[in-house]
């Protein structure tokens, strides 16, 4: 088994996640959200692209859908819910499905169509994905959102952890960036001591979303893998 970590959405290729594992990590905050909504009951996810999209998606099914996600890291206008996982508690997600679309967390899971299993990941699960890594014993490609196309550390830094938890399992062959990912996350255990870093925790920090920060760093706290599978994530 072989590990491999793509840096953006916009860096996904075709051919580097054919029939691979992938692994999707926007930690700060779409896969974190993802994980906490089905953890505390929601039927299902389904990730679109644009504001538009899930607007139709509502319109023209009898079902009831609530809408989630953000762009600039904002509610959108409309919407039952922003990217805050701490709105997705079980009084107000479970049995309903949640349509969503962000910035860069869901174009990320749609952009890896061909994978064999598209696994949404987070510190929160990272243990749970390790597992589930694991049992399908197959190449896997870590795909990180990213922020607005560009390199985050905070998703290379949950990669890391879910290369250490990996590896506590089973003797795997890492990439270069692989590696690069295991030893940064290795020598800033204390996710806070280096996530300070990032663009993106600087955005959190100035719209007063420090409680979605503690809690999106929190490890292990979730032992459950959603999977996107025919543009639904269950």
């Amino acid at each position: 088994m072989k590990i491999d970590i793509i840096i953006s959405a916009d860096d996904i290729k075709k051919e580097k996640i054919e029939n691979k594992i992938v692994v999707v990590i926007d930690m700060l905050r779409a896969t974190s959200v993802i994980v906490t909504a089905m953890n505390n009951g929601c039927k299902g996810v389904i990730p679109v692209l644009t504001v538009d999209d899930a607007s139709e998606i509502v319109k023209n099914s009898k079902e009831e859908f609530m809408l989630g996600g953000e762009r600039n890291a904002l509610k959108i206008e409309g919407f039952h819910y922003s990217n805050s996982p701490l709105e997705y508690t079980r009084k107000s997600i479970e049995g309903k499905t949640l349509v969503m679309t962000t910035t860069n967390g869901t174009k990320a899971i749609k952009g890896c169509s061909g994978a064999s299993n598209i696994l949404i990941g987070a510190m929160l699960n990272a243990k749970a994905i390790a597992s589930r890594i694991v049992s399908l014993n197959k190449d896997v490609v870590i795909v990180n959102a990213g922020t607005y196309g560009e390199f985050s550390i905070d998703d290379f830094l949950c990669s890391g952890y879910i290369i250490d938890c990996v590896l506590k399992l089973v003797e795997i062959e890492l990439t270069d960036i692989s590696v690069t990912s295991h030893y940064i996350y290795k020598n800033n255990e204390d996710i806070h001591n280096f996530i300070k870093y990032a663009n993106h925790y600087k955005t959190i920090m100035q719209l007063g979303l420090s409680s979605d920060l503690e809690y999106c760093c929190q490890k292990d706290t979730i032992d459950i893998v959603p999977e996107y599978k025919d543009g639904t994530i269950l």
